[in-house]
């Protein structure tokens, strides 16, 4: 059943609420006051609350066209356990029926409109001034993509989208009911042969999905079914020995960070390491990556043959076998694997598929 965000609960104990709990914590963030005050973060934004917010019409392709025009801003892309923030410019965008994509240098997006439903442009007010962005959900209210002006960025370009796209009534979010999440077969259901056979002719590293679909396999299932020399697991400390290598060695890789809606990657090296309690962060200059180490579950070392050779990649997954970030050495179609990158993949411990994670 659709749920409207005035009815659950209305606006005005929304506004005490939130109110009160930015009293008590002013440095909360959007997504923290809303899972706080237990709505979505797009009916947060849908009561206004101090922002001042502009419905946008669901031209998603139409209004992904025109983020080139507003020059450097900041993408945020992120999941449950991570976030990917890129500061660049939107170049170079295509489409092809409910995907599309972005390819520039900086910002690198993988967009699968199919999951859009709310997009609001917001203006918030606070010590620094007007702070202005663009933010779309799926039909939960879940943050799928947004996006960030920043000093040097074309404000008259975001006013005039703004204006382009403005439509529909801010306060009448109507929630969808989340999709069940598909049921894992048992292993014996699953055709192990077959599915290795298929994974050793693989030629590109995109055919994976569609190769799980074909054998109903789940990622993690998969990993576990591939056998030595396809998957193997590591430890969840992984993420943090490899990027410390890459840092220490000026080894540039690739960052993929997704939610249904999206992917957004960060290809070029990392530097600057942090952590802080639960989360591992990269704090570089155009590329911030915050990634909570306490959600991974397993990691996995995967290996899929391409037509350019051996592809490797960590592969991190929640206890729900969701996907938290996937990373890979730098590379394009039509080049070799980094062997700097294999190397410091093979090094990495292993675990035994039956033990847990250390």
């Amino acid at each position: 059943m659709s749920v409207n965000v005035l009815d659950r609960p209305d606006a005005a104990d929304l506004a005490r609420r939130h109110d009160d709990l930015l009293r008590r914590e002013p440095k909360l963030r959007q997504r923290d006051i809303a899972e706080r005050l237990g709505v979505s973060e797009a009916e947060l934004l849908a009561a206004g609350l101090g922002r001042h917010v502009v419905r946008l019409q669901p031209q998603w392709p139409s209004i992904m066209a025109e983020l080139p025009t507003l020059g450097t801003v900041m993408a945020l892309t992120r999941n449950d356990h991570c976030v990917h923030e890129k500061v660049g410019t939107y170049k170079a965008f295509s489409v092809n029926g409910h995907v599309g994509l972005f390819l520039g240098e900086a910002i690198d997006l993988r967009i699968f409109f199919q999951c859009w439903r709310f997009g609001f442009a917001v203006t918030e007010t606070g010590k620094d001034g007007e702070k202005r962005s663009l933010q779309f959900f799926d039909g939960q209210g879940r943050a799928i993509h947004k996006v960030f002006l920043r000093p040097e960025s074309d404000e008259a370009a975001w006013r005039a989208l703004v204006a382009r796209f403005a439509g529909g009534a801010v306060g009448d979010v109507r929630l969808e009911p989340a999709p069940a999440a598909p049921a894992e077969q048992p292993d014996d259901r699953i055709d192990a042969a077959g599915l290795r056979a298929a994974w050793d002719a693989l030629q590109d590293t995109h055919d994976f999905h569609g190769m799980l679909r074909r054998f109903g396999a789940g990622r993690v299932q998969a990993l576990r079914l591939g056998g030595i020399g396809r998957a193997r697991r590591t430890t969840v400390g992984a993420l943090r020995a490899i990027l410390e290598r890459a840092a220490g060695d000026a080894m540039p890789i690739m960052v993929f960070v997704g939610n249904p809606g999206m992917i957004q990657i960060h290809t070029g090296p990392v530097s600057r390491l942090l952590a802080t309690g639960p989360w591992f962060n990269v704090l570089d200059p155009g590329f911030n990556l915050h990634l909570r180490e306490d959600a991974i579950d397993t990691a996995w070392i995967v290996r899929k043959p391409t037509v350019d050779g051996d592809v490797t990649s960590l592969e991190m997954f929640d206890a729900a076998g969701g996907t938290i970030a996937t990373l890979f050495g730098k590379r394009k179609p039509g080049m070799p694997e980094d062997p700097a990158w294999r190397s410091a993949a093979h090094a990495l411990p292993s675990v035994p598929v039956a033990q847990a994670a250390a």
